[in-house]
């Protein structure tokens, strides 16, 4: 009597579009984690100072900020420190720019790779949004020491509790991006312009979201517009909890939650929809 095999992988060529193997991602998570090494040493392996660039940026960024936009401009910061006021800012957005904009042209930047080996087309972009936390986690923590400085040093700031928050909000942005990040790389291996229209969009769309300044100084008729801005509640909830400063609402938190929920279940089905057939497009 012959025994019937039994299979280790199977590969399907239809997959509901809803369709997300977690176990199937997990499996190869091995993957992943060399994909976020790659990442790491390829980028800063012919650099001088290396990971030093990871506290560089936002430092030379923020001083910038605060001679441009403190200065210059006298553009508000609630009676906040403006050091720390705009490397909060910086810290968040630099990581949602960047995953963003990677996971664009995820189809693009690895066609060669997808098209000769198997493995879960959704491992490419989470690696690119975890790797991007590592980067996160050591410039927050550039952030933090400051933030340690003004509230026992100066004692200018007063942190509340909603810095327990802080981790809800990470995931909520790391989710944003991945689902928009998603959309954009599905469309791209067909309409290779968008990648300049992003490139440009995400520039106009930093000035759309409290970056380098807070909503309260903002005219009250034109809050709306950016309140529409699912970002501006986790940025707003970030500042209330860690500067005490703000307006924060916990029903534009409850905005950012649901359109980020929306976001990647789009992003999620468009993806799986494009990953069938991106080679003969890309």
């Amino acid at each position: 009597m012959i025994k019937e095999q039994q299979w280790t992988e199977e590969i399907k060529s239809q997959e509901p579009l809803f369709s997300i193997n977690l176990k199937e991602v997990w499996h190869y998570r091995d993957l992943l984690i060399m994909l976020v090494k790659k990442d790491y040493v390829t980028f800063y392996k012919q650099t001088i100072l290396g990971p030093i660039w990871f506290f560089v940026q936002p430092i030379l960024t923020t001083l910038m900020y605060v001679v441009l936009f403190g200065q210059i401009a006298k553009l508000s910061t609630d009676g906040t420190p403006q050091i720390v006021f705009y490397l909060l800012g910086i810290t968040i957005w630099n990581y949602f720019s960047e995953s963003l904009t990677k996971t664009a042209t995820v189809f693009k930047d690895n066609a060669a790779v997808m098209g000769k080996v198997y493995f879960p087309r959704l491992i490419m972009p989470l690696s690119i949004i975890v790797s991007g936390l590592m980067k996160f986690a050591i410039q927050f923590g550039l952030f933090i020491a400051a933030v340690l400085y003004y509230t026992f040093v100066e004692e200018s700031i007063h942190p509340n509790i909603w810095v327990l928050a802080a981790p809800f909000l990470l995931l909520l942005m790391a989710a944003f991006s991945l689902g928009l990040g998603m959309i954009f790389s599905s469309l791209t291996t067909k309409y290779k312009d968008l990648i300049f229209l992003l490139t440009f969009g995400i520039q106009l769309f930093m000035y759309a979201t409290p970056v380098v300044y807070s909503v309260s100084s903002i005219p009250e008729k034109y809050q709306w517009i950016i309140n529409a801005n699912p970002l501006t509640g986790i940025f707003e909830c970030f500042r209330y909890g860690f500067l005490g400063s703000g307006n924060f609402e916990p029903s534009s938190l409850l905005f950012s939650t649901g359109v980020t929920v929306v976001m990647l279940v789009v992003g999620v089905v468009i993806f799986n929809k494009v990953e069938k057939s991106f080679m003969d497009t890309v």
